[in-house]
């Protein structure tokens, strides 16, 4: 045997070694986001009201806290119907939402508990998830049908007479004159989740939305012309990291995989990345996580690397987060927690609206 063949087996024998070793370390990061996620459900199901069955922190917004933690719930596999301790949970969370009280006669859920349109899209978002999906055929039933009375109101206010600038978009209430993106993209989710599900949603209302969001697209200047990165803004052109990832998760979620915005702001992330000491935090890290994932590859690679590293290290022994700023820690443990799983679960694709 030639030295050739020698090198050539110890070459081969190493590369062997070194595909093993990553193999398991792959796999130990995998058990790891794993039980931090079912230590989250027990956290989330741990706080549930017993008699109403509220998944919040009695702060406020109670009705969008809990479509939350139904979201979170459901990102981790688990479903209303389950014969399981978190099926049971999540039956009675359901119900919480799914109350008389929490959703006015022209089907607004903001109203009740304050959150006012960013809980109404969260809260539809949720319903649009869970179409089919009801403890029961009684329970499918309620939750289509207040399913769509959300959606018409969504819609309706989408045709608030607005300039030039707004259109297209949503703010703060169904009556709202202008709009934001982090508004907009909640209630443009909501839109195509429930699309997706079988409602009829006109196709006029989602390029509405898009061309909002495309329309607070702004590209990096450079010296020698534009490059091919940017970001979005939240009521002007910017690039701003948490309206740039939110508007990269809501354009790929409406279909524009290859539109320019969508590779400007994912390799604007990609080159950026996130950090503890963002003013939204979890908010961000639940945007970037799933729109890196919808652009795949080397995006989503690395999303997905650094969100385990960032996240997992601020869980409580308890199972849940909590805001690291004064604005996000308002929300609550329940808000933090939740937005936390919603970021680690892109690996398990159970929610149909964050399938690529």
């Amino acid at each position: 045997m030639n030295w050739k063949t020698i090198a050539s087996r110890v070459v081969a024998t190493v590369l062997v070694g070194l595909v093993l070793v990553l193999s398991v370390t792959s796999a130990q990061a995998e058990d790891k986001v794993d039980e931090a996620m079912a230590r989250a459900t027990q956290y989330l199901m741990s706080v549930q009201d017993p008699t109403t069955g509220g998944i919040h922190n009695k702060m406020r917004h109670e009705t969008a806290m809990t479509s939350l933690a139904i979201l979170a719930m459901a990102a981790c596999g688990h479903q209303p119907a389950d014969p399981t301790p978190e099926g049971q949970a999540m039956r009675k969370a359901l119900a919480f939402v799914l109350r008389p009280e929490a959703q006015e006669q022209d089907g607004y859920f903001g109203q009740n508990d304050g959150s006012r349109m960013y809980g109404h899209g969260i809260t539809t978002l949720m319903l649009s998830e869970m179409l089919g999906m009801g403890g029961d055929a009684a329970q499918d039933e309620v939750i289509r049908n207040k399913c769509r009375l959300a959606i018409d109101l969504i819609l309706r206010s989408q045709k608030v007479s607005k300039n030039d600038s707004n259109r297209g978009g949503w703010r703060y209430s169904p009556d709202s004159g202008d709009s934001d993106m982090s508004v907009t993209v909640w209630q443009t989710m909501a839109l195509r989740a429930a699309k997706n599900a079988g409602l009829d949603v006109p196709r006029e209302a989602i390029d509405n939305a898009v061309s909002y969001i495309r329309r607070l697209y702004q590209p990096d200047s450079e010296a020698r012309g534009v490059s091919k990165m940017g970001g979005f803004g939240y009521q002007t052109k910017g690039r701003e990291i948490s309206t740039t990832a939110e508007g990269l998760l809501a354009m790929q979620v409406c279909g524009q995989y290859d539109s320019d915005e969508v590779k400007g702001a994912s390799d604007r992330l990609l080159k950026d990345g996130i950090r503890q000491g963002e003013r939204w935090f979890f908010y961000t890290t639940y945007y970037y996580a799933q729109g890196m994932y919808q652009r795949g590859g080397k995006h989503a690679d690395e999303a997905k690397r650094t969100v385990a590293d960032l996240l997992l290290p601020l869980q409580s022994r308890e199972g849940w987060w909590e805001g690291i700023n004064g604005e996000e820690r308002q929300g609550g443990k329940v808000y933090a927690t939740a937005m936390a799983v919603l970021s680690l679960s892109v690996k398990n694709h159970f929610l149909p609206i964050y399938q690529r």
